[in-house]
């Protein structure tokens, strides 16, 4: 069972996500909170696998509940919920960690995809979209970490490829490789580059000038 955990301030959006999931067999919603304090202590007592969480919420923020949790032992996986497309607060939620961003006009069978899609950890939610967020709100990029060196010539491809948004699939194409030799080429350059997901990779290409 994937267990989840609701952040929103408004109690019918909460209600309907939560017939939703009910309807699931493989996920199981263990609790809601209407606002990020609320979230914290939730998030504590119940150890969820995946949370949706609002930005905008009275008495403590998403962005501020979500550096918090974050910071927690074995935190759980984060998806920011979101009113609009291009949000800067939600880049700055995936600077921190958090695993991606829903609109919360959604489509349901996207929002369950994507419940599943981060919990396995294999993937990442619309990574074209992270891509789509930090060209709108580039910063100046940062130097280059010593550790990029140490990506082989391929490795440096694949990155190059996912940064852009690509899914395996798509750079198995490319490349003329397997799906599960791609997967392990990412998995290596998340392990050499200390990154969580494929989010997190297109953070850091942004952030170093290497998108």
């Amino acid at each position: 069972m994937i267990r989840v955990v609701l952040v929103d301030d408004q109690s019918l959006f909460r209600a309907g996500i939560r017939m939703l999931l009910a309807s699931q067999s493989d996920i199981d919603v263990v609790g809601e909170a209407g606002d990020g304090r609320e979230a914290i202590e939730l998030v504590r007592a119940t150890r969820p696998d995946v949370v949706l969480m609002d930005i905008r919420m009275p008495v403590m923020d998403g962005l501020t509940a979500t550096a918090e949790i974050l910071g927690h032992p074995d935190p759980p996986k984060i998806v920011m919920l979101t009113t609009f497309d291009l949000d800067e607060a939600a880049a700055r939620a995936i600077r921190q960690g958090a695993s991606g961003f829903l609109l919360k006009d959604a489509d349901p069978e996207f929002l369950l995809a994507a419940i599943r899609t981060v919990h396995s950890g294999s993937s990442v939610i619309a990574a074209s979209a992270t891509r789509e967020l930090f060209e709108h709100f580039a910063e100046a990029p940062k130097p280059v970490p010593p550790q990029f060196a140490s990506l082989t010539d391929r490795e440096r491809e694949i990155f190059a490829l996912a940064a852009r948004g690509l899914s395996n699939s798509e750079i198995a194409a490319r490349e003329y490789l397997s799906e599960a030799t791609v997967k392990t080429h990412i998995s290596r350059i998340l392990t050499k580059l200390t990154l969580r997901d494929r989010v997190q990779l297109v953070v850091f290409a942004f952030e170093h000038g290497l998108a």
